[in-house]
């Protein structure tokens, strides 16, 4: 389902990641460990469609990645990101910041929102602004705006970062669920201990020598 080859990166001069394979089938769990500056926002930011890699390939579901024509729409419809900064928009309730990710697709369908707010546990509060919901809340918001199109791959930057224990296996949990429920495969960027032994699979990453 996901495959990367040979994938390298740099700026300017300096060399950021190397990863020489990565396979991923559907439905499959994956944590990217390593320290801080090993590459694994890079790698993230790659896999999402948004950053082309200096060298190498990637292919989601056999088509590849950075050919030409792969647009917004494109990548919205099969990758969902829940990114370290949720970059929640506050003037907007829950349901619409959900739907912001329909409209990338040229979708608007608010029970779809209103389902994977309510498979999080959100459903009471689908019309409450991010400032009225705890950070434990606003994560879930920000996973239901990443599964909300049924993508084939979820990716995940940092997600216990801010979190305590308890709170961090509930999110780990939550996206491990949500990626269940739409087939997804999941990787999740991390240099928490703690999200350890809750995927099956780990990849560590170290800076490029």
């Amino acid at each position: 389902m996901l495959s990367v080859r040979s994938l390298s990166h740099r700026y300017g001069s300096r060399d950021v990641l190397q990863l020489e394979a990565l396979e991923l089938a559907a439905g499959e769990h994956c944590a990217l460990l390593g320290a801080s500056g090993c590459g694994k926002t890079t790698l993230l930011h790659i896999l999402a469609g948004i950053l082309p890699p200096s060298a190498g390939r990637v292919w989601l579901d056999g088509e590849e990645l950075y050919a030409p024509g792969r647009d917004d729409r494109w990548r919205a419809q099969r990758i969902g990101v829940v990114p370290q900064k949720l970059h929640l928009i506050e003037c907007l309730s829950a349901r619409d910041n959900v739907r912001l990710a329909q409209s990338l697709v040229g979708r608007a369908d608010d029970a779809a929102a209103d389902r994977a707010l309510a498979a999080l546990g959100l459903d009471a509060e689908r019309q409450r602004r991010p400032s009225r919901l705890s950070l434990g809340q606003q994560q879930r918001v920000a996973i239901a705006r990443a599964v909300v199109n049924r993508p084939r791959l979820l990716l995940a930057d940092e997600p216990t970062s801010a979190l305590d224990d308890g709170h961090a296996r509930t999110a780990i949990d939550l996206l491990l669920q949500a990626s269940q429920a739409c087939g997804a495969a999941l990787v999740v960027a991390t240099h928490d201990a703690r999200v350890r032994g809750c995927v099956a699979r780990e990849i560590q990453l170290s800076a490029p020598t």
